[in-house]
């Protein structure tokens, strides 16, 4: 019996190395390609404008006029616990001086609605605007009727809003974020900021990892994203939209913006704004006088569950319904950013048989080193392709730990090498969740509001947070 089974075991472990490396060494190539783009912008960037020019600080931009008001977006569906902090700080720490806070809470959620309330009472600054349906119902369908009350209150207290900026309710907004909004927002359809996670002490490599991603992100992606003059995604959280842009898009889907039908309504928007040929999008990283980034900082999921439920999310409005809803261009530059936002599924399909080849690799070692079975040996080009593999991996980890210990230095920066593995079970595990969803939604299934749980931090994650701004910036 075994005579016939290892055999066919061993082979089995041969194919699947040779498909996986093969996909590795194609992925790897465009990694390294994009890295080699992003190194060369950032040469060229420091030779011929930070050499003639200081770098900009949110502090020294030119102040604007003021008399357009800005509107700020926060859906909010079971988040009791986080709005009503996140509100009062954003109320205590914003200078600008033309704003409003429309918070979108649902008829059966009585405990947000008490918590906005709380806040609100006695303060203009903050409008409650409760939802037509019991929740949940969808983030864009919150999304969308937040819209409806902007511009009725244009309507009857005749003003124009300039832009309208997404916020999430357990967001710990920078102090001078909307003055970077108001003075950017004048040149594009949509100007994000950076989002930087944030990590309870308690959640060392679930929500660690967010970082790990995030970081490389928002510090290289997006930046070449922009420098090749393509179409720029939204992160649902610290962007604005440029108000006629958004007029212009819901006279298109029947006064609408925020598209019900996608799971990724704001990585979707981006796309359509900034998309079109008159249209651009803007990746502002900007620090202030104290050495800290303009963006929003959160603090993301830190159970294996949760952070599967958002992924799996993400993997199917980007990567799945995104191929059928967004298609291609004409444009190859354009393409290979689709390309890349769109691959996450086939990369976690091709991690999973990596792992079950390094398992059956394992075993079948195990079985030699006891004179059980002596498998067949690697052919020369299987074993060329793990060496290229191998030292494809360590450019990855060094380019990931760079950008780490840029943002949370060098301890975080280590222990990204280990979180890439946990990283890779939750990406694994989405994808399966993912295409259950897809094949939910191709079957007609309305879409719910799959939401993950917040928490805004207490005294004690504050004075951490602060102590690690704090090293960043003599860092």
């Amino acid at each position: 019996m075994y005579d016939s089974i290892l055999p066919a075991v061993d082979a089995m472990q041969k194919e699947l190395l040779l498909f996986a490396s093969l996909c590795f060494i194609i992925g790897s190539i465009d990694d390294i390609i994009f890295d080699i783009m992003w190194m060369a912008h950032c040469v060229k960037r420091k030779l011929l404008v930070y050499s003639r020019y200081d770098r900009v600080l949110v502090e020294s931009l030119p102040r604007t006029d003021a008399a357009q008001p800005l509107a700020v977006f926060v859906p909010a569906w079971c988040e009791a616990p986080v709005i009503g902090a996140m509100l009062r700080r954003c109320l205590d720490q914003w200078d600008h001086q033309n704003y409003r806070i429309y918070v979108g809470c649902y008829p059966n959620d009585g405990e947000t609605i008490a918590a906005v309330a709380n806040v609100a009472q006695g303060n203009a600054s903050i409008r409650i605007i409760i939802c037509d349906d019991d929740g949940p119902t969808s983030k864009a369908d919150c999304l969308n009727r937040l819209w409806r009350a902007l511009c009725m209150d244009e309507i009857l207290e005749s003003k124009n809003y300039k832009a309208v900026i997404l916020q999430d309710a357990e967001d710990l907004v920078h102090p001078q974020a909307l003055e970077l909004f108001d003075y950017l927002i004048e040149r594009a359809a949509l100007v994000q900021i950076p989002v930087i996670p944030r990590r309870a002490t308690r959640s060392l490599w679930v929500a660690g990892h967010y970082g790990d991603e995030f970081a490389e992100l928002h510090g290289k992606q997006m930046v070449l994203r922009e420098a090749l003059g393509v179409a720029m995604p939204s992160a649902g959280v610290g962007c604005a939209f440029r108000r006629d842009a958004l007029g212009q898009l819901a006279s298109r889907t029947h006064g609408k913006p925020f598209d019900a039908a996608s799971l990724t309504e704001d990585y979707e928007l981006g796309l359509k704004l900034t998309g079109r040929g008159e249209s651009r999008g803007i990746f502002a990283r900007i620090k202030d006088q104290q050495g800290q980034w303009v963006a929003t900082q959160e603090f993301f999921p830190e159970s294996f569950e949760d952070a599967i439920r958002q992924k799996s999310r993400w993997m199917t409005g980007i990567a799945l319904s995104g191929w059928d809803r967004l298609g291609w261009k004409n444009c190859w530059r354009e393409n290979w950013m689709r390309l890349r936002d769109r691959k996450a599924s086939f990369a976690a399909l091709v991690l999973a048989l990596a792992y079950m080849a390094m398992l059956l690799t394992a075993l079948l070692y195990l079985l030699d080193l006891i004179g059980f079975y002596q498998p067949d040996p690697v052919s020369d080009l299987l074993g060329a392709m793990l060496v290229i593999n191998g030292l494809f991996l360590c450019w990855r980890l060094a380019i990931k730990g760079y950008f780490v210990f840029s943002l949370y230095g060098l301890k975080e920066a280590l222990l990204s090498v280990p979180r890439t593995f946990v990283a890779n079970v939750i990406n694994m595990l989405a994808a399966r969740r993912a295409l259950f969803q897809y094949l939910k939604t191709l079957s007609g299934n309305p879409i719910q509001w799959d939401k993950t749980t917040h928490f805004y931090p207490d005294m004690v994650e504050v004075k951490r947070l602060k102590h690690s701004n704090h090293l960043v910036r003599k860092r």
